[in-house]
């Protein structure tokens, strides 16, 4: 068994939506990350999909980008990107695949660590954050003190934080988000989101005793990374 994370996988199955337009590395980028993902992921193994899953802006035309990842080999465990407008309420799509869990307000489990999540937003002090923008990030942060919560009246203490959003701003301050990342005694926490020129600086590393991981679909060159073995 192996734990496995990537994000950012801009499917685009059912709709005319090609990511070479964001540079030649994205052409055939579901063809890579297929290839690597069968070349890896055993049928026993956990991935993390941390968000931007899928382009399309409905479940009708979102459930075959999810079908794709369904026959994958593994289980998944998703949370929202930005992108994901095909997102529905939470419980229809917790049944919708045996291998596929999606969290929201929830946690589930890998072995004995408990995997948390939400989608998180632009953070305070970032360029151009504003009123809109703050509504959002404390709703955000509602929803992962909810997952959190839920994962420790469980009893588990190894903790693994999926967001899709970076945890701070630009100037790499400490946030709220990092605060309850440190106050729930987070080991990890992977992220997406960035892509090109962001990915020339990022917050990434063990920073006061937390591991923060980058997983972009690009940063990774469209292979997945194991977290834990």
């Amino acid at each position: 068994m192996a734990l496995w994370a990537i994000s950012d996988l801009h499917l685009a199955i059912n709709s005319d939506k090609p990511m070479d337009i964001f540079g030649e590395k994205w052409a055939n980028h579901d063809e890579k990350i297929k290839e690597n993902w069968l070349s890896k992921v055993a049928p026993c193994d956990t991935v993390l999909i941390a968000g931007d899953i899928s382009w399309s802006m409905s479940m009708d035309e979102g459930i075959e980008d999810l079908e794709w990842i369904h026959k994958l080999p593994g289980t998944k465990i998703l949370i929202k990107g930005n992108h994901d407008y095909w997102w529905s309420s939470i419980t229809k799509l917790n049944s919708l695949y045996e291998d596929m869990d999606f969290i929201q307000n929830n946690f589930f489990s890998y072995n004995d660590i408990a995997i948390c999540g939400t989608r998180g937003w632009n953070c305070p002090g970032s360029t151009r954050f504003s009123s809109h923008d703050e509504k959002i990030y404390d709703r955000e942060l509602i929803r992962l003190r909810l997952s959190l919560d839920a994962a420790v009246k469980k009893g588990f203490t190894k903790i693994i934080v999926m967001l899709h959003y970076p945890p701070t701003n630009d100037k790499f301050e400490e946030t709220e988000l990092i605060k309850i990342v440190k106050e729930y005694n987070v080991g990890s926490v992977i992220y997406g989101h960035l892509h090109g020129p962001s990915l020339n600086r990022l917050y990434e590393g063990n920073i006061e005793g937390v591991e923060y991981i980058v997983t972009s679909c690009d940063y990774l060159n469209f292979d997945p990374l194991k977290i834990v073995d």
